[in-house]
């Protein structure tokens, strides 16, 4: 039985600087399904909640009355501090920063016998001398294509490939002051993945991208488009998984399809949009994630 809430009261945080249109359609599905559930909505950005730490050593949290909150930022010291301060948050702040760097997620499942792309960490460069040393030996480890990923960045942002030396030092020209990695290209899935939302551990929904124009990436915001399919159940299962290790309450699982048709972990995304996903399979995904946080917030 669902509570008719009065007074229940949950927070959505975005970023002060930017909003972009697939997060702004996220928090108003969010706020209408949480509405619908009985409890008030509020939206602000992380400038205006001030938690800071004192001269002490104390905490100073901001004093919000709000029951949970949706961290729809990734702003880590925020987060953190906002847990600190005895706030729930959706998804944690370890389990946000675990996703937000893409090596960091590789290396949080080590160990757990997760199948991913062969993965190589780019070396830290903040001097102005040049050592090409890791470059000429990388290919020893990946050979060519190699995939050559930022650490931060979403919707296919900072992911090039390159087929030969030649583009591997022209890209790495451009990025190598930048936390990166290197990858072995999964050959087998070439223009399509499988996005899969998994809330409270289960698995909810998926769909199959595909690129449009022949490249490599399937991101929708490249041009891709997401296609309703089938997901089967070792994807399920892989996905699930996933996100049960990183403790997310709620993620987009990006899984490739190995040369044997098995799941290949691709990124996890702990603020993983739903507006392309709505559109394609006619699944409430917003609804599900609200009912999630009333469960627990309210019932458990």
């Amino acid at each position: 039985m669902i509570k008719t809430g009065k007074f229940n009261k949950g927070l959505i945080v975005v970023n002060a600087y930017e909003v972009l249109p697939a997060v702004q359609h996220m928090v108003d599905r969010l706020a209408t399904e949480l509405n619908n559930l009985g409890i008030e909505v509020e939206v602000k950005s992380n400038a205006e909640i001030l938690s800071f730490i004192g001269s002490n050593g104390e905490l100073y949290s901001a004093d919000l009355k709000d029951d949970f909150c949706i961290f729809l930022d990734k702003d880590p010291y925020t987060s953190h501090l906002l847990e600190q301060g005895g706030m729930r948050l959706f998804n944690s702040a370890d389990a946000i920063e675990a996703c937000d760097d893409k090596m960091l997620t590789y290396m949080k499942l080590l160990h757990f016998h997760v199948a991913m792309p062969k993965t190589v960490p780019g070396p830290l460069h903040y001097g102005v001398n040049d050592n090409q040393d890791f470059l000429h030996n990388l290919p020893r480890i990946i050979p060519f294509p190699i995939v050559c990923k930022e650490n931060y960045g979403s919707m296919g942002n900072g992911v090039y490939l390159a087929n030969n030396e030649d583009e591997l030092l022209d890209i790495e020209s451009k990025i190598s002051y930048k936390p990166r990695l290197y990858q072995e290209l999964i050959k087998s899935s070439w223009g399509f993945d499988y996005r899969l939302i998994v809330i409270g551990g289960k698995f909810k929904v998926g769909m199959r991208r595909r690129s449009l124009t022949g490249d490599f990436r399937s991101n929708i915001a490249l041009g891709g488009i997401g296609e309703a399919v089938t997901i089967p159940d070792e994807f399920i299962h892989a996905a699930e998984r996933v996100a049960a290790i990183l403790k997310l309450d709620y993620c987009g699982v990006d899984l490739l399809e190995g040369p044997n048709q098995e799941p290949i972990l691709c990124e996890v995304n702990s603020n993983a949009f739903i507006q392309g996903i709505e559109q394609v399979t006619k699944h409430n995904v917003a609804e599900d994630y609200a009912k999630y946080i009333y469960k627990v917030i309210y019932t458990m």
